[in-house]
């Protein structure tokens, strides 16, 4: 058999790696479990006691979303410690997705104290599969180049396959059946991709198989470990057994003001004491705007789990005609997934065209358009949010057009912002932005979570202001990006 760089399939085009479609079907499951219970989440929190909810009000459902989607990304960096240094990431895949299920089938058993833990084990097992799962897919093409390029939108189109399907059937299951079907529903999901992962994982060869050599971590390290866990562990303990009162507003407001705190000290480290050349130190500088820039997009663009969902339960008309059935607010979740699928190819096609015409936008120009398609998003929900005001039930159009125009933003923002960030970091730091990049969605999500709870329905009258409130910051970024578009390209000319 030739070389598996150059190998090509019947029609000429370059053939993939057997190991990808493991991959593609273990994300895949994966997804489907963790947007099925996302959009479940805020939901069942809400629901009142006799509906088969816990009852707590919105600012507190909200704020326990945003620790919870913060909480994941976090995670992220020590999951890929544990590979890097202890498991491999092969075998911490599959760790993370047995404490994925363990979680999952958590949250289903009707105790308040079972949700809390469940959550937990959903944040660290998702945490410690994430980004071992996207560093597979570039360990299976260690040549790099489109081919690489190539495999990685087909392992994304697994990730959003799975998005799209999660919520339908969870939400389907909790409506019919009741709320913790819907959470069973997710756990089997990742059973399935455990099953398909340990069934066909020969198919990854050595990919991911060991630690590095020379980076296994030795007994300090391990004890380290140790250590935390047993700490992690005793403290969730007595937060269950009630000796510790958690307080999720008062929570999340403090965990927003510590990552503020170590991007501040970090950034400011890096640019201070690591000796990098002027033109390193500029680049930093235009990551950092990058950096503010996105945390403020995802605290707009991660109402689709709180508000919005919200939104969709209590105030859309979702019965469809006469046939007596009602869509499950928590289905408007996998929009965002859908418009993904149709719409990545498009506009991939769409900066390739440009830039052909020398007419591509640049990295801060493609910023500032995510951001003004998130204030746009806003406003049709202003407008929509302006009738239900006035004591009227809207059309699912207006949650459709939202979620669709703020699809767009993502797409401008998102996958060119974690394309920019490997462009930009010095190359002994790249892992490092990497994960600091991650760190600004977390900010967002957390932040997302507390603007969310301003959206009561005592102040329902005044949603429509709020919302036009929203607007505002993302369109004045959006307005000093593109003003100083010039000004921030100079900071790393070679960088397209």
């Amino acid at each position: 058999m030739s070389d598996s760089s150059v190998a090509l399939g019947a029609a000429g085009l370059p053939r993939h790696p057997p190991g990808l479609r493991t991959l593609f079907f273990t994300e895949m499951w994966e997804r489907f479990s963790y947007y099925g219970m996302r959009a479940l989440l805020v939901l069942f929190m809400v629901r009142e006691v006799d509906g088969g909810g816990m009852g707590l009000s919105d600012e507190v459902a909200t704020a326990i979303y945003g620790l919870y989607t913060a909480g994941v990304y976090l995670m992220a960096l020590p999951g890929g410690w544990l590979a890097d240094r202890i498991f491999g990431a092969q075998r911490t895949v599959w760790l993370g997705g047995i404490i994925i299920a363990l979680g999952h089938f958590t949250l289903a058993l009707p105790w308040t104290q079972t949700f809390y833990c469940g959550l937990v084990l959903v944040v660290v097992g998702s945490g410690i599969l994430k980004p071992n799962m996207s560093a597979l897919v570039g360990e299976l093409y260690p040549e790099g180049g489109a081919r690489r390029d190539a495999g990685f939108t087909i392992f994304y189109m697994g990730v959003n396959l799975g998005a799209a399907l999660g919520p339908i059937a969870c939400c389907y299951l909790a409506q019919g059946l009741g709320w913790h079907w819907g959470f069973a529903a997710a756990g089997v999901g990742m059973v399935l991709g455990l099953v398909q992962f340990r069934g066909s994982r020969n198919l990854l060869g050595k990919a991911g198989a060991a630690v590095p050599q020379g980076m296994r971590v030795g007994r300090v390290g391990m004890g380290m470990l140790a250590g935390a866990v047993a700490v992690g562990a005793g403290l969730l303990g007595l937060c269950l057994a009630g000796i510790i009162i958690i307080h999720p507003l008062a929570i999340a407001r403090f965990a927003s003001l510590v990552i503020v705190l170590i991007a501040a000290v970090y950034f400011a480290y890096v640019l201070l004491f690591l000796g990098l050349e002027r033109g390193e130190k500029q680049r930093i500088g235009l990551i950092l705007v990058l950096f503010l820039a996105a945390a403020l997009f995802w605290a707009g663009f991660e109402q689709a789990g709180s508000s919005f969902n919200l939104f969709a339960e209590r105030y859309t008309d979702r019965a469809l005609g006469a046939t007596g059935f009602v869509i499950p607010a928590g289905w408007f979740q996998s929009l965002g997934a859908v418009f993904v699928i149709a719409l990545a190819p498009l506009m991939a096609a769409l900066w390739v065209v440009l830039a052909r015409r020398n007419l591509n936008p640049s990295i801060p120009m493609k910023f500032g358009l995510g951001l003004l398609f998130l204030a746009l998003g806003f406003v049709v929900m202003a407008a929509a949010s302006g009738f239900v005001a006035a004591g009227q039930p809207v059309l699912p159009g207006w949650l459709i057009a939202t979620y669709l125009i703020h699809t767009v933003g993502e797409l401008c923002l998102s996958p060119v912002g974690l394309s920019s960030v490997t462009k930009l970091a010095p190359r002994k730091l790249l892992g490092q932005m990497m994960g600091l990049w991650f760190l600004a969605t977390a900010l967002g999500n957390l932040l997302a979570g507390l603007l969310a709870g301003a959206f009561t329905v005592d102040a329902i009258q005044h949603w429509p202001v709020m919302y036009l409130k929203i607007t505002i910051l993302p369109v004045a970024a959006a307005l000093l990006l593109m003003l100083f578009s010039k000004w921030l390209n100079g900071l790393a000319p070679d960088v397209k």
